[in-house]
């Protein structure tokens, strides 16, 4: 799968931004050769499990301009990059505690020139400043992703829906919701996509 998937799910994207698109794929597996942030397999599937994965969440939620984005654990830059694309007049702020994994996103970003993101190699609980939402994929299960960062976001609302935290999750969350002990809202991403991939993935969202 290439980057046409991309143009498929979201039509409304313009030529830089389908541009921009198709060069992650190169732009990946040229930092995966020096730092190996995604698994061999998964890069040859770049599109449908990281790309479009984090788009789920354009699909869920269309971010106003100025609207802060805190991405936790962001890993290779995911959710963040690719919806700093999709959301240019948004600001996105993506942290990791390695080190080496913010080398990489703030290169992409560089090179991306998404002017948008900001970076930091630090924890969650370090990270300084409010937000309207915090997102993440696969980092932690809600109950501690809540209580690491519902501090942080601003009680305004910026979008139609009401600041909280967007988390990409998988799999069976029964205990993990129950645990969790918070109003919230799960959605199919298969209702979005029709992959098979996307069979089991879900957008957790936990408004404030």
């Amino acid at each position: 799968m290439n980057a046409s998937l991309i143009k498929h799910y979201f039509p409304e994207i313009n030529k830089s931004q389908e541009k921009k698109f198709i060069h992650l794929q190169s732009l990946y597996e040229f930092w995966n050769n020096q730092i190996n942030i995604i698994s061999r397999k998964d890069i040859e599937k770049l599109y449908i499990r990281h790309v479009l994965h984090s788009l789920a969440i354009a699909k869920f939620i269309q971010f106003k301009p100025k609207t802060r984005i805190l991405d936790i654990g962001t890993g290779g830059g995911f959710p963040g990059i690719p919806l700093a694309l999709i959301f240019p007049e948004s600001n996105f702020h993506l942290v990791d505690s390695m080190a080496k994994k913010i080398k990489v996103v703030k290169a992409i970003s560089n090179e991306l020139g998404l002017v948008n993101v900001s970076t930091e190699p630090t924890r969650v609980e370090k990270v300084t400043g409010e937000f309207d939402f915090v997102i993440s994929r696969a980092v932690a299960p809600a109950r501690k992703i809540w209580q690491w960062a519902h501090q942080k976001i601003k009680i305004s609302t910026s979008a139609k829906k009401i600041n909280g935290i967007i988390a990409l999750k998988g799999g069976d969350l029964k205990l993990e919701m129950k645990t969790l002990d918070k109003p919230h809202q799960e959605i199919s991403i298969k209702d979005y996509f029709e992959e098979p991939f996307f069979e089991t993935k879900k957008i957790i969202y936990i408004p404030l």
